[in-house]
C-alpha cells in the first residue's frame, strides 16, 4: 500500500457511520495482541482546549526525557500529526507497514470498525512497537463510549472545559456531558479536570467518590496573567511565578493550569519531572490552528474555532491582541451550521466579512453567506474560491489591518497553503 492508500482506505470507513461503540475496537485490538496494554497514558477528554491540553501536556513530558505518544484528532494540516512521538509525526513507513499488519484483521471482522476507530488502532500499535514510555491520549468526541477508552486506568484521566457540544450523543445539559466525558475515569485512579460550574464540578465529585479515585482541580484562583502580546503570554499559577506560554489567549492560561495539575498528579506518582521541565515545555509548545499566526508580514491569523465557547474565546482575543487593528474576516461555513451564533458575537469587531464557499458537498455558498451577514447590519461580499478571498482579505487588510479566517478546522489546511502560494508570487 502506498500511504495514500492507506488514508484513503481509512477515510473509507467513515461511510460506516460514527455509533458509539467499544466493542468494534476492543475486537480488533484483541486480534492484534492488545498493544494498548503494553502503554501508560495520561486521558484526555473534554468540549474545548483538549488538543491544546494534550500539547503542552506531552511538550513538558518530552523534556522530562520519556518517550513521549501524542494522539490528537482532527488533524490540521495532514493525517500524519494524529500521531506523534517526541513532537515528530508518524512516518510514511510506518504508517503503512502498521496499516498494512492492521487492515486485514480489521476486514474480517463482522462488524468493521469506523474510521476513528482504525486511527486509534493504529496509533496504539505505533507506539507500542516504538516502546513508548507514556502516552498523551486525546478522545474524539466522547468520553465513556469513545474507542479511546479501552485503554486500562491512566496514569492520569483528564476532563478540560464542558460546553453544549456533540449533544445527540453526549448528552443536552453541560451535567449529562459532564456525566458522559467522566465516563474516562476508572477505579482508583487519578483525575484532573477543568474547574467548571457548581453542577459540573459535583458530577465529578460524587463520581470521583464511587470510583476511590483521587481528584486534582486545576488551580484558577491563583491565576494572573501579566503579560500578553502576539509573541504569547506570561502568567503565574499559584506559587509557580514568570511562567511563559507561546500559546494565545486568555483561555489558553486556563488550559495551562490544567496541565500544572496534571503534572502535579503524575509527580505524585512518582514520574520525575522537575519544575524547569515544565516550564521549557510550556515555553516551547506549539499548537497549530488556535488563534494561529500564520504570517506576520502580512499580519494573518487562523482561529478553527466553531462552537459558542470558541467563538466567545476568539472575542476576547481580538479585544486583547487586534484592538488597534482593522479586522478582515475569512470566512466560509457549512449550510447545516448554525452561523448565526457563531458570527453575531464577532460582528461589531470585523469591519469587513469576506466569504468563500467551503470545499464540501454541505457548503453554504459564499454569495448566500454574504448576502446573509448584510442582512444583519455587517459589511460582507462574497468571492467564491479560497484563492480569491485570500487575495481581497489582503487587499482590504493593506499594512495597517489583520486579517483574521475562523470558523472551521477542516479548511485551515487549505486557507495556510493557499495563503504561501499567494504570498509566494510577490
Amino acid at each position: 500500500m502506498t500511504v495514500q492508500e492507506v488514508i484513503d482506505y481509512i477515510h473509507s470507513a467513515n461511510w460506516m457511520g460514527s455509533v458509539p461503540c467499544l466493542s468494534r475496537t476492543e475486537n480488533l485490538l484483541s486480534m492484534m495482541g492488545n498493544p494498548e496494554k503494553k502503554l501508560k497514558f495520561v486521558h484526555i477528554a473534554g468540549t474545548n482546549g483538549k488538543g491544546s491540553t494534550a500539547a503542552m501536556a506531552a511538550s513538558i513530558l518530552t523534556k522530562a526525557g520519556y518517550k513521549t505518544g501524542l494522539y490528537t484528532s482532527p488533524y490540521i494540516y495532514r493525517f500524519h500529526e494524529r500521531m506523534q512521538i517526541d513532537g515528530e509525526q508518524i512516518s510514511d513507513e510506518d504508517l503503512v507497514e502498521i496499516a498494512e499488519f492492521v487492515k486485514p484483521l480489521a476486514d474480517s471482522l463482522e462488524s468493521h470498525p469506523r474510521e476513528f476507530e482504525l486511527v486509534c488502532c493504529i496509533a496504539f500499535e505505533y507506539f507500542a512497537r516504538k516502546n513508548c514510555d507514556i502516552v498523551v491520549l486525546e478522545v474524539g468526541m466522547g468520553g465513556a463510549f469513545d474507542a479511546t477508552n479501552v485503554i486500562e486506568c491512566p496514569e492520569a484521566a483528564v476532563i478540560t472545559n464542558i460546553g453544549l457540544d456533540h449533544t445527540d450523543f453526549l448528552g443536552n445539559t453541560l451535567e449529562e456531558i459532564a456525566e458522559t466525558k467522566a465516563g474516562i475515569f476508572k477505579e482508583g485512579g487519578h483525575a484532573v479536570v477543568y474547574r467548571g460550574t457548581p453542577g459540573v464540578e459535583a458530577v465529578f465529585e460524587r463520581i470521583a467518590a464511587e470510583k476511590g479515585i483521587t481528584l486534582h482541580k486545576a488551580d484558577f484562583e491563583g491565576l494572573r496573567n501579566k503579560s500578553l502580546d502576539l509573541f504569547g503570554q506570561t502568567f503565574d499559577c499559584g506559587e509557580r511565578r514568570d511562567i511563559e506560554l507561546p500559546l494565545l489567549g486568555e483561555h489558553q492560561m486556563f488550559n495551562a493550569s490544567v496541565v500544572l495539575s496534571i503534572m502535579d498528579a503524575l509527580i505524585q506518582q512518582g514520574w520525575k519531572i522537575t519544575e524547569e521541565q515544565i516550564r521549557e515545555g510550556l515555553r516551547t509548545v506549539t499548537w497549530p490552528g488556535r488563534f494561529d499566526i500564520v504570517s506576520r508580514d502580512p499580519l494573518f491569523i487562523i482561529d478553527g474555532g466553531h462552537n459558542p465557547q470558541c467563538i466567545e474565546a476568539l472575542v476576547k482575543n481580538i479585544q486583547d491582541y487586534l484592538k488597534d487593528r482593522r479586522v478582515i474576516a475569512l470566512v466560509g461555513v457549512l449550510a447545516d451550521k448554525d452561523y448565526a451564533e457563531m458570527f453575531r458575537p464577532v460582528m461589531e469587531l470585523v469591519e469587513q466579512f469576506v466569504c468563500i464557499t467551503p470545499d464540501s458537498p454541505r457548503k453554504l455558498e459564499a454569495d448566500d453567506l454574504a448576502a446573509y451577514l448584510r442582512g444583519v447590519g455587517a459589511k460582507a461580499e462574497g468571492c467564491g474560491e479560497m484563492e480569491n478571498g485570500i487575495r481581497r482579505c489582503l487587499e482590504l487588510a493593506g499594512s495597517d489591518g489583520v486579517v483574521l479566517c475562523f470558523g472551521s478546522l477542516y479548511s485551515i489546511g487549505a486557507v495556510k497553503d493557499t495563503l504561501e502560494a499567494v504570498l509566494a508570487e510577490k
